[in-house]
């Protein structure tokens, strides 16, 4: 039997979201550079994406380019926004034929013009789309989106528009950019890592983790498949215990 018919496919995770992890490291094993390493990444991405289409996830959330990377070398900081651009401009024609819609999270404004040119076009062309919501977090920090959300709420107290005791959980996810996106099932970190780094601290509050040695070039569908089916095997309790879980289901 392949390991996708072993899948429960009601009961699939609605939100992956996954760290892209070791494309440097791949490269460097292979004698090459990292840049080397993210374009064969991105062959990664057409896999699991074509993955998630076949396990009824509905939305896909990759971690593509945080505020920390701006930190990494110039060259390697030029090469990823290049590959950026270069990458969506050549797949969005395939995605949007594949009903994919394409959205991101993150602060946009802060990429190369050229970077936010590709991507408000992608959204535009697929925003109608209904099938796989592929979320790009890209110069994303969830510490940035905390402290902006956080803002946010202070200048509605002070115009008058809430009241300090009126503040709740909804307010908070109100102001989060993934304010209109369920939160993750299962957070899934590639290359032996074994932290968050900084991503959807908020949201994955209840997901369940799952971290694997294999670097991202390496990651195939049958990885995703693998990563999906130990979700299963696991009992989501949300603070309660196993007799109300069994009592409720």
């Amino acid at each position: 039997m392949s390991i996708l018919k072993k899948i429960d496919l009601n009961n699939t995770p609605k939100h992956i979201a996954i760290i892209m992890d070791g494309n440097g490291r791949w490269a460097q094993q292979q004698g090459h550079s990292r840049l080397f390493g993210h374009n064969f990444g991105v062959e990664s991405v057409r896999e699991v994406l074509k993955a998630a289409q076949k396990t009824n996830v509905e939305y896909l959330t990759l971690y593509a380019f945080s505020t920390e990377n701006w930190n990494r070398p110039q060259e390697e900081v030029d090469g990823l926004m290049d590959l950026l651009v270069r990458t969506i401009g050549n797949e969005v024609e395939e995605l949007h034929k594949s009903n994919v819609k394409i959205s991101t999270i993150g602060n946009i404004l802060g990429l190369p013009e050229s970077c936010g040119k590709e991507l408000h076009e992608a959204h535009e062309k697929t925003k109608k789309n209904t099938g796989v919501n592929l979320i790009l977090a890209l110069n994303y920090s969830s510490r940035w989106e905390l402290t902006n959300a956080a803002k946010n709420i202070a200048i509605k107290v002070e115009s008058g528009k809430i009241n300090a005791d009126e503040i709740d959980e909804h307010t908070i996810i109100s102001e989060l950019n993934t304010s209109n996106i369920p939160d993750p099932e299962l957070l899934i970190r590639t290359s032996g890592e074994y932290r968050v780094s900084n991503f959807l601290l908020w949201q994955i509050a209840y997901a369940e983790f799952y971290f694997t040695d294999v670097l991202w070039p390496d990651f195939k569908a049958s990885d995703l498949y693998k990563a999906i089916l130990d979700y299963q095997s696991r009992e989501r309790r949300f603070g309660m215990v196993s007799e109300q879980i069994e009592k409720d289901s």
